[in-house]
């Protein structure tokens, strides 16, 4: 069974056709790298695929469960990640999650371990007690995973991960992936418009533009579509042939 299948899936907003008939599907254990240019229609997937947006045809299933018809039960299945994810300045990041956890309907008795292992596993563990207005960027960030993983989720959605992070924040939130990946068979997506990152991370990816799916495969195989030289060759040559220029590139950040 596949961690996601999705299938002819539309949404429109008005009469900006937002994902026009993606079909692809995403196998469990993986990580898995949506790239694109901004307005490619990665976010709107995602929203998608958590159940924010209802389709206009078509069909999302996560663990072979529609997700229209699968309510509160994604959430435990699920952990989501948005790009913007903001927090009460005047909490710690200890009661950020505390109150996430009830809201989740996670058990009173169980809040606080599952609290502190959550902030211990994004390594806030030190700054749990810490006001969430003093933190960095990336700390921030770090707090976001760390509420996505109060459920102890199968699959993790990570919408732009990194994004405004500097250097040391971006090598930092990876190893955390990298260490989740290795612990755990974890399913992760990332939608992202820098290489680097999917280079760095995923196992396959998928290349949308313009709302339409162009590439559903291993990074590898979008590699040798430039003749093998790298993934920017390869993106650049699939938005060509889909009538794009190839000066339409996602960020390298090498």
């Amino acid at each position: 069974m596949h961690a996601i299948t999705t299938t002819d899936l539309t949404k429109r907003y008005g009469d900006v056709v937002a994902l026009d008939g993606v079909s692809l599907s995403i196998e469990p254990g993986t990580t898995y790298g949506l790239l694109g240019t901004n307005g490619a229609g990665k976010s709107t997937l995602f929203k998608l695929l958590v159940g924010h947006l209802t389709p206009d045809a078509g069909q999302v299933a996560v663990g072979g469960r529609d997700v229209t018809d699968a309510g509160h039960e994604l959430r435990e299945v699920v952990g989501y990640v948005p790009e913007h994810a903001g927090f009460p300045d005047a909490l710690t990041g200890r009661e950020v999650l505390g109150y996430h956890a009830r809201l989740r309907g996670v058990a009173k008795a169980e809040r606080p371990d599952r609290v502190a292992a959550a902030l211990g596993t994004v390594g806030l563990g030190d700054a749990a007690d810490r006001r969430v207005g003093g933190y960095s960027n990336g700390m921030n960030r770090r707090l976001a995973l760390a509420s996505a993983l109060l459920d102890r989720p199968r699959l993790l959605l990570l919408d732009e991960p990194t994004a405004g992070l500097d250097p040391l924040g971006v090598a930092e939130f990876h190893r955390i992936l990298d260490r989740l990946r290795e612990e755990s068979d974890l399913t992760v997506v990332i939608t992202t418009h820098v290489l680097a990152e999917v280079e760095t991370l995923c196992d396959d990816a998928a290349v949308l533009h313009d709302g339409e799916l162009l590439f559903d495969g291993d990074v590898e195989e979008l590699r040798e579509l430039g003749d093998g030289d790298d993934l920017e060759a390869g993106f650049g040559t699939l938005v060509a042939e889909a009538g794009g220029s190839r000066g339409e590139t996602v960020e390298v950040e090498r």
